[in-house]
């Protein structure tokens, strides 16, 4: 981590406390500071996390797509911290590392299929303030993806912004997820505020 968090990480203590800290070491390898920050507020904590893991559970979309959904919007809001959880999640899951590196500067990257840039270009319209998502890029995800998908993906996007732009409200910077499995350096982008 490069900086400090904007509110200090708290102890984590107590039975749950251990708990969560004993899943997070057996998971990620280390205990992530953004648990510190949201320990201040337990509820917060646990409900972004069921969140997060009945997210992970959806399977109408493309995995591979949704993660690199989900890393375009990290690197247009500036969260490092989700960009290197989610090379590191990209890793476990055996995705196309190649391309996952790629994404802070897929735009001038060869590296992507026109589908993928679609669902990049989507997620940033979704990103931006006001959203510039139009009906052809909509259509022309049905028609790829299907309906069902199309909604899931939608949703990622959205569960991407809600963690990402708290993070950087907060100050949540990368933990090193990505060195910790030995990746080489990754494409990164400068965080927003700094």
């Amino acid at each position: 981590m490069t900086g400090t968090t904007r509110i200090p990480a708290a102890e984590i203590t107590g039975v749950k406390g251990a708990l969560i800290k004993r899943f997070a070491r057996k998971s990620l390898g280390q205990v992530p500071t953004s648990l510190g920050v949201y320990w201040h507020h337990q509820k917060v904590l646990m409900d972004m996390a069921s969140l997060g893991g009945k997210v992970q559970k959806w399977d109408a979309c493309d995995e591979q797509l949704k993660s690199f959904a989900h890393m375009a919007v990290a690197s247009q809001v500036g969260c490092t911290w989700c960009l290197d959880f989610n090379y590191f999640e990209a890793h476990n899951k055996d995705l196309d590392m190649d391309k996952a590196r790629e994404i802070p500067r897929w735009r001038e990257s060869a590296a992507f299929s026109p589908l993928e840039r679609e669902v990049l270009a989507y997620a940033e319209a979704m990103t931006e303030t006001e959203p510039t998502v139009t009906d052809e890029m909509v259509a022309s995800l049905r028609t790829q993806l299907g309906d069902a998908a199309v909604v899931e993906l939608t949703a990622v996007i959205a569960f991407a912004n809600f963690t990402t732009r708290g993070n950087v409200a907060l100050g949540i910077e990368s933990d090193g997820f990505a060195a910790a499995c030995g990746l080489r350096p990754l494409a990164e982008r400068v965080a927003v505020g700094s």
